[in-house]
């Protein structure tokens, strides 16, 4: 698993480029938040799918795979299971790095059952 902590101010688009540097896959999956050309193009060029909703407000709706789109529930279904964690649904850690241990850990947790 992977993960970027950003500012909760920041878009969640800054943290795209770490998390997908380095790695080889055939589509990425992502809310309408991600429907930025910056990020379309930069999986054209690695040859991966897209499967993202367009936003509402862009000239040319964009196509996208329906279908897959629907196994987003996965990564929803993640999340959810980590809030389970209380100090990770309120953040009780005060750093950055004690934060990402207790994702790492909880992940391990949720990994193992």
């Amino acid at each position: 698993m992977r993960f970027v902590l950003l500012p909760g101010q920041r878009h969640d688009t800054i943290g795209v480029p770490p998390l997908i540097e380095g790695i080889a896959f055939d589509a990425l999956l992502g809310d309408r938040a991600f429907d930025v050309d910056w990020l379309r193009a930069e999986l054209d060029a690695r040859g991966a799918a897209a499967v993202i909703p367009p936003k509402r407000n862009r000239k040319d709706p964009i196509d996208f795979d329906r279908e897959m789109y629907r196994w987003r529930h996965l990564v929803e279904n993640t999340f959810a299971k980590l809030k389970e964690f209380r100090a990770i649904a309120t953040r009780y850690d005060k750093t950055d790095i004690s934060f990402a241990a207790s994702i790492h850990l909880a992940a391990a947790l949720i990994a193992s059952r």
